[in-house]
């Protein structure tokens, strides 16, 4: 088991590379695509992986402790998705993507022609009900039941929000459209009621290079609930006023360089370090807010969102022929 591909640092990779042979990073980060090609062959006919003999929909817990120390328990369904084009409005984006994750992600499902993790949407329906039996696979915090019943009437009609996983939809769009084939116009996805108790979102925050000549108000150093964007630098703390999402005050301003760090502290630590000119500290972005703007057509800048947990890679595949 592993964490998404894209949250993995390089020195996080090798080990979980030396930690198990089997582990799903040599598929996610491979040396070379036809490494995680071969690799995955391999574990097919030694029995490593077993395939299903029918179609299985999942219900999927995840228990965690997030970032603020409070323990959650966020429930799921991993299902199979028909891809649909943005502009058909039923899978709605909500960030920007950039082109060189999505060639390296679509040379690998080329080679390993299988969906190696799970993305995550969201819905505005109830949440789904847990079977009162044991699980049939427990793996750390996450728990999975195989169900009888095919929920797909459920969201027959439901618009779906992409809360993870951008970079791999439009992926997954693009080899079909190369592809052509019905095995690949599907995509293995969690889904997630905006409704969901668990559900949680932290804020990422904003290291910069240079500000552009950006001023605010000073103020003191804040509590835990910030009173918005706020710039720290030298020190010292300013109120930065602006319209519209935390995310969209901060992109306006166009400061350059930029990185992220879901972490406040570390944040502050880089400044301090010398390592940022300067970072925005922010709120987390309401979920309604990010669907509205979704719903309305408008894209929002990268790492708008940190959904925690991610979800967990190596639980499940979903093989293309």
């Amino acid at each position: 088991m592993a964490p998404p591909y894209d949250v993995i640092s390089a020195e996080e990779r090798e080990r979980y590379l030396a930690l198990e042979p089997h582990n799903v990073v040599h598929l996610t980060l491979p040396g070379s695509e036809q490494d995680a090609a071969r690799d995955l062959k391999y574990w097919r006919a030694e029995g490593v992986l077993e395939r299903e003999a029918e179609p299985v929909v999942w219900a999927l817990s995840q228990t965690y402790t997030g970032p603020d120390g409070v323990e959650r328990t966020r429930n799921g369904l991993i299902v199979t998705l028909r891809l649909e084009p943005y502009e058909n409005r039923v899978v709605l984006p909500h960030e920007r993507t950039h082109a060189g994750p999505k060639e390296g992600r679509l040379r690998l499902l080329r080679a390993t022609r299988t969906q190696l993790e799970p993305i995550f949407l969201l819905h505005d329906g109830d949440s789904v009900e847990l079977p009162e039996r044991q699980p049939d696979l427990t793996v750390g915090g996450d728990r999975l039941w195989r169900l009888a019943d095919d929920p797909g009437e459920r969201f027959a009609d439901a618009q779906l929000l992409i809360a993870d996983g951008h970079h791999r939809y439009e992926t997954a769009l693009a080899f079909h459209r190369e592809d052509g084939t019905e095995a690949s116009a599907w995509m293995m996805v969690v889904l997630v009621s905006t409704r969901e108790e668990g559900l949680t979102i932290f804020p990422t925050h904003r290291l910069a290079e240079s500000l552009n000549g950006v001023r605010g108000t000073p103020i003191d150093e804040p509590g835990e609930e910030l009173p918005g964007v706020v710039l720290y630098r030298h020190g010292s703390y300013e109120l930065v006023e602006g319209e519209g999402l935390d995310v969209e005050v901060v992109d306006a301003l166009a400061p350059q360089g930029v990185t992220y760090t879901p972490q406040r502290g570390e944040a502050v630590a880089a400044v301090d370090r010398g390592e940022a000119e300067a970072a925005f500290l922010l709120r987390p972005t309401p979920i309604d807010d990010v669907f509205t703007r979704a719903r309305e057509g408008r894209v929002l800048p990268q790492k708008t969102t940190y959904f925690f947990p991610k979800l967990t890679s190596g639980l499940l595949f979903q093989p293309l022929d």
